[in-house]
């Protein structure tokens, strides 16, 4: 019965709008903290949904979600499952925890990270990616950028935030070597490649920005791990079995991710990421990104075996408004996951406990 609604649940759909309408205010009014985060009042758009596609009676969705979506939509699921975990409270011998985060011989104030995002829109003055950046180095996060020329990487970079550099899979690998080598000439923290661009999802290779892609070896994975003294990490990991060839290859670090629900029916990174957690946990870092929107969603990442995430979406129209407000989210976020940690027992990151989330149906 249980599996019967689950299916049928997640046979649902939900737009951009939809969740930071619905979902963002819910979550952010149980921490009590909704007065602080700006949000912009929105409406959410009645979807058409697609000729022949049976409609949803509305006591199966989950509670976040309105009827009429189609079950492909690998963000709305995510979303779905987030709010499907629960936690239970450790009171008793917890304090105050600490949120530090160790990564690549560095010491950062969190483990809520900006997601590898381009092109994304700044104010009158700066480019969003410095904002962004700007906004990492005041929380003392660690900022992720991806597609983007060598002079946006420069500027990044020269804002002083601590920077990982995802690299398309470009058709020729001697155009990735030359983008690792300049990241790690400019003194990135890390480089990695999002090798979830390689096709187009209509069976051929994707191009980006007029240059053509293409899908990537465990042998190319190694030569391109062999090309730097860079740690060099992997995004868009999906799956164990891509996991073990990531660990083959010799990468210090995978981000268990869909990419926006960029394939169909993808399953929820935190699905992906407590299998994976079990193979690979401690040979190498563990990254998620997709639909986080508060601390306490890092929390559960951290729990099932993340060592760190990233933030995308979220922030993105923030940065809009200018440093400020950017890192003021970020900063509250983690708040939010030091609360929880703190009601759970949990003092520091390296103490994290899968028994404290509890799986269930809404």
């Amino acid at each position: 019965m249980k599996d019967n609604l689950l299916s049928r649940r997640s046979f649902v759909k939900m737009s951009t709008a939809s969740v930071a309408a619905l979902s963002i205010p819910a979550i952010m009014n149980a921490a009590g903290n909704s007065s602080d985060v700006p949000q912009t009042p929105q409406t959410p758009q009645t979807p058409q949904r697609p000729q022949g596609q049976m409609p949803i009676p509305p006591q199966w969705l989950p509670k976040t979600v309105s009827p009429g979506w189609d079950a492909g939509d690998a963000d709305s699921f995510t979303r779905y499952y987030f709010d499907s975990l629960m936690l239970e409270s450790r009171y008793i011998d917890s304090d105050i925890p600490s949120t530090k985060l160790n990564l690549f011989g560095e010491t950062f104030d969190t483990p809520i990270m900006t997601a590898a995002l381009s092109h994304i829109r700044g104010t009158a003055d700066e480019s969003g990616l410095a904002v962004f950046a700007k906004a990492a180095k005041e929380c003392n996060a660690v900022f992720w950028m991806g597609t983007g020329s060598d002079a946006e990487l420069e500027e990044v970079v020269a804002t002083g935030a601590r920077t990982v550099k995802i690299i398309k899979p470009f058709e020729e690998n001697s155009e990735v070597i030359r983008r690792i080598k300049h990241a790690e000439g400019l003194g990135c923290l890390a480089v990695g490649m999002d090798i979830d661009h390689s096709f187009n999802m209509r069976g051929g290779y994707d191009i980006v920005m007029g240059q053509r892609m293409k899908s990537k070896s465990t042998s190319d994975i190694k030569s391109f791990v062999n090309a730097t003294k860079l740690p060099f990490i992997v995004k868009g990991v999906l799956s164990v079995a891509d996991a073990k060839r990531c660990l083959d290859a010799g990468v210090s670090g995978i981000v268990i991710s869909h990419h926006g629900g960029r394939l169909p029916y993808a399953i929820p990174p935190l699905v992906a990421l407590e299998q994976i957690a079990q193979t690979v946990k401690g040979k190498m870092k563990i990254f998620v990104d997709c639909g986080i929107v508060s601390g306490v969603d890092a929390y559960k990442c951290l729990a099932l075996g993340a060592d760190a995430v990233g933030v995308g979406r979220h922030l993105m129209f923030l940065v809009q408004e200018g440093v400020d407000a950017t890192a003021k989210r970020m900063k509250e976020m983690n708040d939010e996951l030091a609360g929880v940690m703190s009601a759970t027992g949990i003092m520091s990151l390296d103490k994290m406990d899968p028994t404290v989330v509890h799986h269930t149906i809404l």
